[in-house]
């Protein structure tokens, strides 16, 4: 009975596991971070992204990340923000797909090129994005956005920690297995 179970068992918990590990954590404007007279457009040229991912702002004390619709990212105005972060590490996480529009609102920042616009696609696919959509749901502390089109080659540049969380996931999954299947 034991072992009749084990396999299955074990099987769910991998993709349980797995399933985590293919979302992406983008870090804004990379080693430069989120500052004064950075350029995310040319950031986001290279990357996509996808419901689950994530946005990771880091920046010294000064700045904000400030989520806004789209008249007031075009505008640079943070009157109406969805929301607001000035921890210095902001992590936003993609929840929505359609286009995130984030800013800094300290005065003359946004204009001095602190506004990102993230298209975030609703999958995983490799189909290079351009559309426009609604804000995020503003339940992220900190948000971030900017239009991008990406390939798939690119997104292995901007992860994290997918590749050992798949490492660990793996032989956890075959410890369970193996000891599942010696016990029945």
């Amino acid at each position: 009975m034991a072992s009749s179970t084990a396999l299955p068992l074990g099987s769910l918990i991998a993709i349980t596991m797995l399933l985590p590990t293919l979302a992406t954590v983008h870090t804004v404007g990379d080693s430069s971070g989120w500052a004064i007279g950075a350029d995310y457009s040319s950031w986001t040229g290279d990357k996509t992204f996808a419901v689950g991912d994530t946005l990771v702002f880091n920046y010294g004390a000064g700045h904000t990340v400030d989520e806004v619709k789209e008249s007031d990212y075009k505008s640079c105005s943070a009157g109406n923000s969805i929301s607001t972060d000035s921890s210095g590490a902001t992590t936003i996480a993609l929840k929505t797909a359609g286009t995130h529009y984030f800013i800094c609102s300290v005065p003359g920042h946004c204009s001095g090129g602190m506004k990102l616009a993230v298209t975030v696609k609703a999958g995983k696919d490799t189909t290079p994005s351009t559309g426009k959509a609604s804000p995020s749901d503003g339940t992220a502390t900190t948000p971030t956005s900017t239009t991008t089109t990406t390939t798939t080659a690119a997104r292995s540049n901007s992860a994290s920690t997918s590749g050992v969380s798949s490492i660990v996931a793996m032989l956890i999954v075959s410890w369970i297995s193996f000891f599942g299947l010696r016990m029945a």
